[in-house]
């Protein structure tokens, strides 16, 4: 008997709706699986749950490219690619999704575009690519143009495309649902779905799905200076770690090095490919003696630690608005572009700058600083989105339970992400887990859309009845003053502490500084916390609630793995152990809430571990 609180049951559930989720989407429906279920007459069910309305997801705000070796415009080769997403990893990367990764982008890419994704071309009508950081031609012999772009928007051209094609497939859409609990049996081997909240009607949904697929994005809202927008809350993995679940690398948190000063907005590395300058306060352009022959465009983790040596040795600048504020920053230097060219290639760069910090970026100088921008950590998982559980040993696949996308790791990013492999890694392993999932179904043809084992049902209907007991307990707590603290107050005061303890530069220090007030306070107070009003509908308070609180637990967890890991790799630098350390630290943290991280071997194919020289 299905239990009563169970009000519909999928072949697949979908957690979100930016690039990995709607490519899961688009991938299992495009399938061969799903083409031979509806001609025998079944017609798979699939959700797509979304806090946000789809097009409002963090992908559209991608700018610079995605990563490809067409070689549209200069020789390009997969392998390049492929050497480049390993180094740049600083060899904490999985060679062998690495290698699918590099092998399988220019299809992935060339699949967006016949999808209708318009491209920006060359005159002779290719698909146009600019340099990116790090991707080099002939093994890091010299830099090469791989990003493929659509001016300065494509990520925004890339999910309208993506959304409208899950239109057309008829893809059933949940806007505005925050997903609060992942269900999982009792022995963390087998999940049964989610527990929704719809902010509209204000009632929770226990949802069977006999696959799950979470695509929830990352989380910079864990950092005070941050491109993120903020829906990113780290939802998706800290779902996984309420359920038991590990979460692997997550202490590797990319800065992009151009923030607009103290705005965080991020102003695209497209506008170093297209001849942008990093100058100090001497008007040096420092990136030169930081990486000779990359110069600019090296990799992000590199220019990002070096403007903050650039400040902290007196030759950061201050913001010009703030003459007087610290001098965190250093100038972008962009006018040596023809302002046409500008304006053509780079419209949203140039619109932000004017915009946010009322410059002329043809005629001035613009104030940057790293600003926390992607989390190359997550939820674990297998090329085929699998997600698994380290036991010291082997993997343990939890059956039925998949991710993709920026809330995932399939380690092909390693311990720093190159400029546009992210969108890349969305579309491609997103499609990937979609297809997965729909051979999955496609096995059992006569049980899609069936209802679920009961036993994974009580499970469910267990943690529906605990969910709404919160719910009651926060809105029976509802005060005007809701003891003078709100959701708001407490995420902005952990993403101040941790930008102190563990942005761009750390040591144990800093870190255990940050841990006495995450790991104390700030979970105490994210413990406390009650709604101002107790309406059930359109209150916002219960949803910023539940993202503080995930924002916290995953906080404990990156304060974890990085006081774990004692040695200086990729986008962490420990200014106590200044050097990586491949003798004891070339391997994987596998974090669990309240647990010290086991160590998973990396996998190494064919590149052996060897010095960064960018």
């Amino acid at each position: 008997m299905t239990p009563k609180h169970i009000e519909e049951q999928y072949d697949a559930v979908i957690v979100g709706a930016g690039a990995a989720g709607l490519s899961a989407a688009l991938g299992f429906h495009r399938s061969d699986a799903a083409r031979a279920l509806r001609d025998a007459g079944v017609e798979p069910k699939v959700l797509v749950i979304s806090k946000l309305q789809p097009l409002r997801s963090h992908t559209g705000s991608a700018e610079g490219g995605i990563a490809a070796s067409l070689a549209d415009m200069e020789p390009d080769d997969w392998r390049w690619h492929y050497y480049d997403t390993v180094k740049g990893g600083d060899w904490l990367v999985d060679q062998d999704a690495a290698r699918l990764l590099a092998e399988d982008a220019p299809m992935t890419v060339i699949n967006l575009e016949r999808s209708g994704v318009a491209f920006s071309r060359t005159d002779d009508g290719r698909i146009a690519q600019r340099r990116f950081g790090g991707h080099t031609a002939d093994f890091g012999a010299q830099p090469v143009k791989r990003a493929a772009y659509s001016a300065d928007r494509i990520g925004h051209q890339i999910l309208h495309t993506l959304w409208q094609q899950c239109v057309h497939y008829g893809v059933d859409f949940a806007d505005e649902w925050y997903v609060t609990d992942l269900v999982l049996d009792e022995t963390l081997t087998r999940a049964a779905g989610v527990i929704a909240f719809d902010t509209h009607a204000g009632v929770t949904h226990a949802i069977a799905a006999r696959n799950t697929i979470l695509a929830t994005g990352g989380a910079g809202r864990l950092f005070h200076t941050t491109s993120n927008s903020h829906d990113l809350t780290g939802d998706g993995m800290a779902l996984a770690l309420d359920a038991g679940l590990q979460l692997e690398d997550i202490e590797f948190v990319q800065f992009h090095p151009t923030g607009l000063a103290h705005t965080g907005i991020l102003l695209s590395e497209a506008s170093r490919g297209e001849g942008g300058v990093l100058r100090n306060a001497d008007g040096e352009a420092f990136m030169a003696s930081y990486a000779p022959g990359h110069a600019d465009l090296a990799a992000r983790d590199v220019v990002s630690r070096a403007i903050r040596s650039e400040t902290d040795a007196g030759r950061g600048v201050a913001d010009p608005r703030d003459p007087d504020g610290a001098k965190d920053c250093v100038w972008l230097d962009m006018t040596g572009i023809d302002p046409e060219h500008m304006r053509r290639a780079l419209p949203q760069v140039v619109e932000t700058i004017e915009d946010y910090a009322g410059l002329d970026p043809t005629k001035d100088l613009v104030p940057v600083k790293p600003t926390a921008h992607y989390t190359m950590g997550g939820i674990p998982v297998t090329t085929d989105g699998e997600v698994y559980v380290w036991d010291g040993a082997d993997r343990n696949v939890v059956e039925g339970l998949y991710a993709a996308g920026e809330c995932s790791c399939v380690s092909v990013h390693g311990a720093n992400r190159l400029g546009g492999n992210s969108l890349l890694d969305a579309c491609l392993f997103g499609t990937r887990a979609g297809q997965a999932v729909a051979e999955r179904v496609g096995q059992d043809p006569v049980a899609a859309g069936t209802p679920a084992d009961p036993a994974l049902g009580e499970a469910l209907d267990a943690a529906k009845t605990a969910r709404d007991a919160d719910i009651d307990a926060l809105l029976a707590g509802a005060a005007k003053d809701a003891d003078g603290d709100n959701a708001y107050r407490v995420m902005a005061d952990l993403s101040e502490t941790m930008e102190r303890g563990v942005a761009v530069l750390c040591d144990a220090g800093s870190i255990a500084q940050a841990q006495v007030v995450v790991d104390g306070p700030l979970a105490e107070r994210a413990r406390r916390l009650r709604p101002h009003s107790d309406a059930r509908t359109f209150n916002q308070e219960l949803t910023a609630i539940w993202e503080a609180r995930h924002l916290v637990r995953l906080a404990e967890a990156v304060l974890a793995a990085t006081d774990a890991r004692h040695e200086s790799r990729g986008s962490l630098k420990r200014t106590d152990f200044p050097e990586r350390d491949d003798a004891t630290c070339l391997n994987h943290s596998m974090t669990a809430a309240g647990a010290a991280p086991l160590r998973q071997p990396v996998h190494i194919v064919d590149i052996e571990p060897g010095a960064r020289s960018y």
